[in-house]
This record gives structure tokens, C-alpha cells and sequence, in this order.
């Protein structure tokens, strides 16, 4: 009896603040493409006693079970794989968007053709493996390298693509080959960018977040950086973004701003 009351009381007092806390993934609350650790998880379940939580990532929702846990849309009041074109709250699905219906069959496959004919042509990366167009549910995740790579390969990528510019180069790319298309083009991650239509960045999410019930935002997020796929959400008008380096950092400083979560 003592206990439901005090959880009654903690749920009212954390909708009384009218806040929201909400992460990225990758390089937020994990390691590219690593499992969250207990310490993270234990300081994420902490905070949701005090204030409403949510996590937006680029990734499909499969890959964040992996990273976070099976259980991942219990563990945050709010759940927004790829950007929040699926929306959870409370684990329900509320909503889904879809790229190809969006784009179109004959679209897609240009979209397709053209990034496949690049990689093949323009695209000489120390090492390829596969999976290097990952479909999904609204947006297509391009990797030069192949997501079927390992863990150093990755790191490898990582500071050959900041040597040469690969990712960056092949945005411009199909920026220029695609400006009927409306898309935007965002570098996030280790070895990879993603393709959506305008307005399906991260900002995405922010509709299913009703003013009158969140009037402050805060945005963790470690690719804030212009063409980063946090940055949108980052320099949003509505939103407090922070730019983070890792997941201690993400810690430390949510603890400052909730010093009832140290």
C-alpha cells in the first residue's frame, strides 16, 4: 500500500515538472554499436523516478535491444527507433512512418542503383564487406564499408573516412543527383550515413512531445555538429541540447542539471 502511493506520488510530482530527458544512442549512452553498461542503465532508471525519459536513435528497433536491453521501450517513458518514425510511449506503439511509401518504388530504385553504382566506382575504402545499404523502416542507413564489419575495421573506417572524406563526399553526391527528391542526408556513427526525406531527422519525434505537457526538452547528444544526425534536434527552438563525449560524460552532466540522480 505504502509503496503504490509513493510511486503515485513520484508520478505526479515528475508530471508537475513538464520535463523531458532525451538521448541518442550510439556515443551517448553507449560505445558505437556496444551494449549500454549496468552503470548507465542503473543511472537511467534513477532518473526516470524524477523526470519523464525518452530515447531517439537513427538505428531500427532491433539494433537498439541489442545496446540497450530486450526490454528497451519499458525502460524509457518514451521510445523512438529511426528518428521516431516509430513512436512508443509507455512500450505502445503510437504511430509509423515509411520511407518507401513516402518515396515511391521507382524512386527508391534510382535512390538504390545510383548509391550501389558509387560504391562500386567512386568508393576505394582500405577493406568492403557487406551490407552496405541496410533498408529501413524509414530510411535507408548507407555504409561504405559494410556493416558487416568488425570492431577494429570499424574504427579503422572510422579515422580513414576522417582522413579523406568519404562520407561527406558521397552525400554531395547524391545531394546533387537527387534534388528532386527531398532528401536529407545525415553522417551519424562509426561508418555510416542516413537517407530521408526532409523533416524526418530527429525533430521528428518532438510531435508525438505535446507542449502543454513538456514545456522544457533536454537532448543528449554527441553528433551535434552541422551535417551530425543529432544536430537538427540540437539546434531545435524547443529543445536544451547538450553535446556529450561519451557515456560518463552524459552522466556527469545530466547529473549536474538533476543533482537528485548523482
Amino acid at each position: 500500500m505504502a509503496a503504490a502511493a509513493a510511486a503515485a506520488a513520484a508520478s505526479t510530482a515528475r508530471a508537475a515538472r513538464k520535463t523531458i530527458v532525451l538521448f541518442d544512442v550510439d556515443g551517448t549512452l553507449t560505445p558505437a554499436r556496444k551494449a549500454a553498461t549496468p552503470e548507465v542503465l542503473a543511472f537511467l532508471k534513477k532518473l526516470r523516478g524524477h523526470v519523464f525519459t525518452g530515447m531517439v536513435g537513427g538505428s531500427d528497433l532491433a539494433k537498439q535491444r541489442e545496446q540497450l536491453g530486450e526490454d528497451v521501450v519499458d525502460m524509457f517513458d518514451f521510445v523512438f527507433p529511426e528518428n521516431g518514425l516509430r513512436a512508443f510511449r509507455q512500450g505502445e506503439l503510437l504511430a509509423e512512418a515509411s520511407f518507401k511509401d513516402h518515396l515511391g518504388e521507382e524512386n527508391l530504385k534510382r535512390l538504390v542503383n545510383f548509391i550501389l553504382s558509387y560504391l562500386a566506382t567512386k568508393v576505394d575504402c582500405p577493406v568492403k564487406r557487406g551490407t552496405f545499404i541496410e533498408f529501413r523502416k524509414g530510411m535507408l542507413n548507407v555504409s561504405p564499408i559494410g556493416r558487416d564489419c568488425s570492431h577494429d575495421e570499424r574504427n579503422d573506417f572510422e579515422a580513414w573516412d576522417k582522413e579523406t572524406g568519404c562520407r561527406k563526399a558521397m552525400v554531395e553526391a547524391l545531394r546533387a543527383e537527387f534534388p528532386d527528391l527531398g532528401l536529407t542526408y545525415s553522417i551519424g556513427g562509426q561508418i555510416s550515413f542516413d537517407v530521408f526525406p526532409e523533416g524526418w531527422d530527429k525533430t521528428y519525434c518532438l510531435r508525438f512531445l505535446p507542449e502543454a505537457e513538456f514545456e522544457t526538452v533536454h537532448f543528449f547528444g554527441d553528433k551535434t555538429f552541422p551535417g551530425g544526425n543529432d544536430h537538427e534536434i540540437f539546434e531545435h527552438e524547443r529543445v536544451a541540447g547538450h553535446t556529450v563525449s561519451g557515456p560518463a560524460d552524459t552522466m556527469a552532466q545530466c547529473a549536474a542539471i538533476f543533482p537528485e540522480c548523482a
